[in-house]
């Protein structure tokens, strides 16, 4: 199983240097990737650049993948995006895999002012654009027509998978063959669906399903039942405050969606996902637990790469 996850400490506002350190730590302790999301307008936790960050992480790092969880794709203009990341791409050395969404925050559409009700047909122009752009076929306009350079390294182009919620955007990704990279505050059993929807969608349009099954869970691991008890309390706050702010698909039971115990209770339950929904990829997010000490969050990212690998 390919184990990968986001940074433990995570913020717009973060230094490259710190970033860069969990992103090297992550790597010597065995770590496949590095995930970083996009947010916009969220104060501190904004993350408007994600592809900027990553820069930074690659100079400190040369074996872990560098990849996006949500890459807003109607936000952006198709050729510049799929500038940066073939930049990205050539800086690492074929190291980028990319998570595309489409957003879901009324405010943030009207800031960029670009339509809601248009983001599905806006999100599929652009990636055709910037797929084509990337295999170096020409692009743009008929009295404009270009060709990208410099080309990515990773032929025809990064690993791009679909981060949808919903049936319509489980049937988009479906249907273009992609992965779909499911919301980490989901639970099994709605993922279990979601990923029949999803193999349905690719029957359909007549592709073949994609063999990576990729899952986000909030995971924490220690052997301090006081700790992991304070965990659990935390994921519950957060869990009622994102249903109360109007979240869909939370659960306010955060053992459907988060993976919290001691080593043995995360082993099961890590190959619980692997049995229930062919999980090949984990990717480990501590989202929700900001209140605790680094050092016992690193702790337990790095138990996690010993228990999981």
């Amino acid at each position: 199983m390919h184990l990968g996850l986001t940074p433990w400490r995570i913020s717009g506002q973060v230094d490259a240097h710190a970033l860069a350190r969990q992103a090297a730590l992550a790597e010597e302790w065995g770590y496949e990737s590095f995930w970083l999301p996009e947010s916009h307008f969220a104060g501190d936790a904004a993350i408007p650049d994600p592809l900027m960050l990553l820069a930074a992480v690659c100079a400190r790092t040369e074996t872990i993948r560098l990849a996006t969880t949500s890459y807003l794709l109607p936000l952006r203009h198709p050729l510049q995006a799929a500038e940066q990341v073939a930049v990205l791409d050539r800086l690492s050395g074929g190291r980028v895999i990319l998570g595309v969404g489409r957003g879901y925050q009324p405010t943030m559409f009207g800031a960029f002012e670009v339509s809601r009700k248009d983001k599905r047909r806006l999100f599929e122009s652009c990636l055709s654009t910037m797929q084509r752009a990337w295999q170096g076929e020409p692009v743009g306009s008929d009295s404009a027509e270009v060709r990208l350079s410099p080309l990515p390294v990773q032929e025809p182009h990064p690993p791009v998978w679909v981060a949808a919620f919903g049936p319509k955007a489980l049937a988009q990704a479906g249907r273009l063959g992609l992965p779909y990279l499911a919301s980490p505050m989901e639970p099994l059993g709605r993922l279990r669906e979601n990923y029949r929807r999803h193999g349905e969608a690719c029957d359909e349009a007549g592709v073949e399903r994609p063999p990576e099954v990729p899952i986000m869970r909030t995971l924490f691991v220690s052997e301090d039942r006081r700790l992991v008890a304070e965990v659990r309390d935390q994921l519950g706050i957060a869990a009622r405050q994102l249903a109360s702010g109007g979240r869909p698909g939370v659960s306010l039971e955060a053992d459907d969606w988060a993976i919290v115990g001691d080593p043995a209770a995360v082993a099961d339950k890590v190959a619980a996902y692997v049995e229930v929904l062919g999980m090949t990829h984990l990717v480990v997010t501590r989202l929700r637990i900001g209140r605790l000490e680094t050092a016992a969050l690193e702790e337990s990212v790095r138990t996690a790469a010993e228990l999981l690998q």
